[in-house]
């Protein structure tokens, strides 16, 4: 395994003055290194990262990260700062800079090696030891643990203080546990004679580095505090589950996560804490007193039986209180995310197969029987059959996790066999909807039936897929089936007839939703019922414009707040102006989620500004009578758009509406509010750093 990070890779003088220079000048030598591939590349992606959420942390130290297919292995740069560089951080802007590069399927052992460094950023010796060195090859030494060569002097503090190393993550984690687990019993008499006990789970996007510092974090707090803490971290390296036993003697629990947590319904029952994982970095202490505090209180966020072997994860994921229609949301909204996926990269192949070979290659020969290496259309078929393949799965993956949604994995086999169902009698996407739905409640009305101790184990293996399945492959095939594809029939000939004012309304209500959460679960709604459309072999002209009208509004958020920084920057702060940039790209790629740190910070001008500006861009693509097969792809996939030229004017009217208002609102105040020296980019006002924000961007 080569060396994470060697002396080249180090900058002790970094001039830069922008995170994006810094993370470019340290991408640099990882190219020069041979570590990265495509500069360019690198950097969007880790541009992106950065737009979940700033990579700033309390003390001065900044870590820009991410994963990508650029790097060829996993590899850290580290540069220091004179200048100090402002990553978001509340505290102001930091001067160790290390930037983590881990290609997009990074071994084991080398995340464990990120992970234990993530860990010892929240030691004060080690940041203070990379302060002090005076070498290249010194720095790179102390990231690599490694004790500095014979003679040479410690870049650490006080005489015979070790430089801070990096230690596997097994063994950090045993340290971790067993100093916390100790912890309680070093306290003087005074104290209880048990410990305060508390499990943590901490999570974040890209698991590699806030993950766990905030383990870190939240243990040191817990050990100055006399508590017991165990901490469980979710991470990119994989996690081991804490021992049931453990979780059960527990008095509270600490979630500080940016991602759901995994098997959540394990911790049912306790006090809990649920917060960002920023929050446990900077200020673990207040969150282990909540914990007490809730504890004392005896809050627990589910009944104890809340969470038994058949719940569900979206069950387990809600409030004790979450009514029938918001668990019916969480329901259907896990089966179109899984759905996604599938959408993006078959419609994507089918439209670049399109650009090669024109619409006729839907009509090829397969290529399983006929193909020649060296024709274009042999080429374009192939990519047009690979995207109809993955089209195929659309409808039973919908109802497969719709149904998992509601019952957990029994939940799956019947889903997808009714989602198939659904497919082979042409009901189509209301029908998986169906499918889905009825599967779910199945399995759940199977597991309320008591059974004997000794038939509980094949119940999930064998007694509910079987019955189950065959209870839903009926009610497909000879009841509810057939009047469900006589809907959708009637909504596609109702779509194939929609001209004039019906069509323009119709295109009006899609821009709205596709702009009301900014790819929130009303803006998935609106775009799984234009993907469903086209998600046929032979998809209708209505169907082709409502996919047009989806993906021209859903573009119109990110791009309306790029052309307002860019014309009236002084109603926004510094770091809006900076993620206005990143905005031209990621409107002009369909991604409305561009626009969410804009609308975090100033909810009631940005969303309803971005509203009215995708009706109209909705409403002109259909006057126009624009058509796309493509789901995904924005400005892109434009050569496929019928009527390109009109598409793109829509695009632009309603961007300039968007812009107009809310520049128009942004102005009815009298002045942007004043950066404090030193923040500007960190707290709401600079928009994006508090931990609310960070939770909207990463649940959208």
């Amino acid at each position: 395994m080569s060396e994470l990070i060697t002396a080249d890779l180090v900058d002790l003088d970094l001039s830069a003055d922008t995170k994006e220079a810094a993370a470019r000048s340290l991408a640099e030598r990882m190219v020069e290194a041979g570590r990265v591939t495509d500069l360019d590349g690198f950097l969007a992606d880790v541009a992106a990262r950065e737009e979940q959420m700033p990579t700033g942390l309390d003390g001065g130290i900044g870590i820009p990260h991410c994963r990508s297919a650029h790097v060829t292995e996993p590899t850290l740069a580290f540069g220091r700062s004179a200048a100090r560089i402002d990553f978001g951080a509340a505290d102001g802007p930091a001067d160790l800079i290390f930037l983590i590069a881990a290609p997009a399927g990074a071994d084991s052992d080398h995340l464990t090696i990120l992970s234990s460094l993530a860990r010892q950023l929240m030691n004060a010796d080690f940041t203070d030891a990379l302060r002090s060195a005076d070498r290249p090859e010194q720095a790179a030494a102390l990231i690599r643990g490694e004790e500095p060569a014979a003679g040479e002097p410690a870049a650490a503090g006080p005489a015979g203080v070790e430089p801070a190393g990096v230690e596997p993550v097994a063994s950090g984690l045993a340290a971790a546990s067993g100093s916390a687990a100790s912890s309680g019993a070093s306290q003087t008499g005074s104290e209880p004679a048990v410990p305060f006990r508390i499990v943590a789970v901490t999570s974040c996007p890209t698991g590699i580095a806030h993950t766990y510092m905030a383990a870190e974090s939240l243990e040191n707090a817990a050990r100055e505090a006399g508590v017991e803490l165990v901490v469980e971290t979710q991470g990119s390296a994989g996690f081991d589950k804490l021992p049931t036993a453990t979780i059960a003697a527990a008095d509270a629990v600490v979630f500080a996560h940016d991602v759901e947590v995994r098997e959540k319904a394990r911790f049912a029952g306790k006090p809990t804490v649920d917060v960002g994982v920023k929050a446990a970095i900077s200020r673990p202490a207040e969150l282990i007193a909540e914990a007490r505090g809730k504890a004392a209180r005896g809050e627990v966020a589910a009944p104890a039986d809340g969470a038994s072997e058949g719940s569900a994860p979206m069950d387990a994921d809600g409030a004790a209180g979450d009514g029938f229609g918001t668990r019916l949301r969480k329901w259907l909204m896990t089966g179109v995310s899984y759905m996604v996926p599938f959408v993006a990269a078959g419609g994507l192949l089918i439209a670049l197969a399109f650009a090669i070979g024109g619409y006729e290659i839907a009509s090829a020969k397969s290529v399983a029987d006929h193909f020649v290496w060296t024709e274009t259309s042999s080429w374009a078929a192939l990519l047009f059959q690979i995207g109809g393949a993955a089209f195929t799965f659309l409808v039973p993956v919908l109802a497969g996790y719709i149904a998992y949604g509601m019952a957990d994995r029994p939940g799956l086999v019947p889903g997808f066999v009714g989602g198939y169902i659904a497919t082979t009698i042409k009901a189509g996407f209301l029908g998986g909807l169906v499918a889905g739905l009825i599967a779910g409640a199945v399995v759940m009305a199977i597991q309320r039936f008591k059974v004997p101790a000794s038939m509980r184990g094949i119940m999930p293996v064998v007694v509910i897929p079987l019955v189950s399945s065959a209870i839903v492959g009926v009610l497909m095939f000879v009841v509810i089936g057939k009047p469900i594809a006589s809907a959708q029939e009637a909504m596609t000939d109702w779509l194939n007839g929609l001209s004039g004012a019906n069509a323009i309304g119709l295109g009006v209500l899609l821009g709205l939703m596709m702009c009301f959460d900014l790819g929130g679960p009303v803006n998935k709604v609106a775009y799984a019922f234009a993907t469903g459309g086209i998600a046929v072999s032979d998809p209708s002209t209505g169907s082709l414009k409502i996919m047009a009208a989806v993906m021209a509004a859903g573009m119109v958020p990110p791009l309306a707040m790029a052309l307002a920084t860019t014309v009236r920057g002084r109603l926004f702060t510094r770091a809006e102006r900076e993620n206005g940039k990143a905005a031209w790209v990621l409107g002009a790629s369909f991604i409305s989620e561009g626009a969410i740190p804009f609308a975090a910070a100033d909810p009631l001008r940005v969303i309803p500004s971005s509203m009215v500006g995708g009706a109209v861009t909705g409403a002109l693509s259909m006057a126009f009578d624009c058509t796309l097969r493509a789901p995904h792809g924005g400005i892109f996939v434009v050569p496929l758009i019928g009527q390109p030229f009109l598409y793109l004017l829509a695009i632009v009217a309603g961007t300039v509406v968007s812009t107009g208002l809310v520049v128009f609102l942004k102005g009815l105040r009298k002045t942007a509010e004043p950066e404090a020296p030193g923040q500007a980019g960190g707290g709401a006002a600079a928009g994006g750093t508090t931990e609310d924000e960070s939770k909207v961007a990463v649940a959208v």
